[in-house]
């Protein structure tokens, strides 16, 4: 718990939350489900990199 607590702590240059494209073909990453997450994310103020 001390670890994770010192790792936010130290991490002031930002954060990356990556949200991986779905595949259609692959039953446990519908892509749907990826879409609105990524949608709502980026609905909250956090920026897309391309």
């Amino acid at each position: 718990m001390n670890a994770y607590r010192v790792l936010l702590t130290r991490a002031r240059q930002g954060l990356i939350v990556f949200v991986p494209h779905g595949d259609a073909k692959d039953p446990t990453r519908q892509p749907a489900f990826y879409d609105e997450t990524n949608a709502f994310l980026v609905s909250c103020g956090i920026p897309e990199l391309k």
